[in-house]
């Protein structure tokens, strides 16, 4: 065992990766492996991670991080909360920060996050440690940035790789308590998520699961959606921000989603864009009960057209362009139905949704 410096916190180095353990200074380890020119792997073993402080994140990267890859194993547990020392009169109780994960500027491709439970996030904000977490003075921080992004925040020219992550029981004010993506369109890069589920995430207005933010990219890969519900509380009180869905994606934006399953959310997928693309994607019975009532449920609303391709659509939409009825796509199938894991019965559908365990690219 190697000290870590200052703090006397211990961590192992072991087959060319520091190892975490709980108990260990999980943001000072995650340090070290940065500053480290060879060396940029930090696999956490199984347990519980707490804050041990009020702040703006468990665990922050920002551009002095590039290239840090936080791989989980035996999927641990990283949690906003920590009853000991949060406030039990405060709405937000048991968070203590904003964020799970904060994902700053100056992440390229080349960094990832994998293999972790996130959860806890309860709309705790603060604006405390800001030079630590983003530490270009010049970029402009506001609600968004301190409020969205239960689970994990990603911040302006941040491209990084969330692979098999399962974000649970999430909330944020206004927006996404599972993955807000704020990149303002300052990087072409995509933010690739990769065979994550998303379950039980809420915000008070947009996206519950997932939301692209002005200028942002991403490419969702085989991921789960289930139990997300958006418009939880009284929000912008106007259109378009009074009926979202699990994924909101806004005007600028772009999301490529392949071969992914929506099902019991408050809704699918809004996007203002224009720009969406859509392939082997299931929406199904997407009529979950929350927000204000008596708005209408919808798979995909898409009030400026979008591509959507070879998917499986149960359910009603919003389409005034028609990208629904062209192509492959097969509208209110009889005989839907999923197994225990979600994956469609049948061989109608083996092309289509999500499919747990899928292997990905070997790290």
């Amino acid at each position: 065992m190697w000290g870590c410096g200052f703090l006397a916190a211990a961590f192992e180095f072991k087959d060319g990766a520091f190892q975490v353990y709980p108990g260990d200074h999980l943001q000072d380890v995650i340090n070290r492996a940065a500053r480290n020119p060879k060396f940029k792997t930090v696999r956490i073993h199984p347990g519980v991670y707490r804050p041990r402080a009020a702040g703006q994140a468990l665990i922050y990267l920002n551009r002095t991080h590039d290239g840090v890859r936080i791989m989980g194993v035996g999927r641990p547990t990283l949690t906003a909360a920590n009853e000991e020392i949060a406030d039990r009169t405060a709405a937000s109780f048991p968070a203590v920060v904003n964020h799970v994960i904060y994902l700053g500027d100056g992440l390229g491709t080349n960094t990832l996050v994998e293999n972790l439970r996130l959860t806890g996030a309860n709309h705790f904000v603060t604006n405390s440690l800001q030079d630590l977490m983003e530490p270009d003075r010049t970029i402009p921080k506001g609600r968004f940035y301190f409020g969205d992004g239960g689970a994990i925040k990603v911040y302006r020219r941040s491209a990084p790789v969330l692979r098999d992550l399962e974000i649970v029981d999430n909330y944020a004010s206004p927006c996404a308590g599972g993955i807000s993506i704020q990149q303002e369109g300052a990087t072409n890069e995509a933010v690739l998520v990769e065979n994550c589920v998303f379950r039980n995430n809420r915000a008070e207005v947009t996206g519950a699961a997932l939301d692209l933010l002005w200028g942002s990219r991403a490419r969702v890969v085989n991921c789960f959606f289930v139990g997300n519900i958006s418009n939880t509380g009284p929000g912008e009180g106007e259109n378009p921000f009074n009926n979202n869905g699990a994924i909101t994606v806004f005007p600028r934006s772009r999301l490529e989603m392949e071969r992914c399953t929506l099902v019991g959310n408050r809704n699918g997928v809004d996007d203002q864009s224009g720009q969406g693309s859509y392939f082997g994607t299931i929406f199904a019975a997407n009529t979950r009960d929350g927000g204000e009532p008596g708005l209408p449920r919808f798979e995909l609303d898409l009030p400026l057209g979008g591509v959507v391709r070879e998917c499986v659509i149960s359910g009603g939409s919003r389409d005034p362009h028609h990208a629904l009825t062209k192509g492959t796509n097969v509208l209110n199938p009889e005989g839907l139905r999923f197994t225990a894991d979600f994956v469609p019965e049948g061989n109608q559908f083996q092309r289509h949704g999500y499919r747990p365990g899928v292997p990905t690219a070997a790290p």
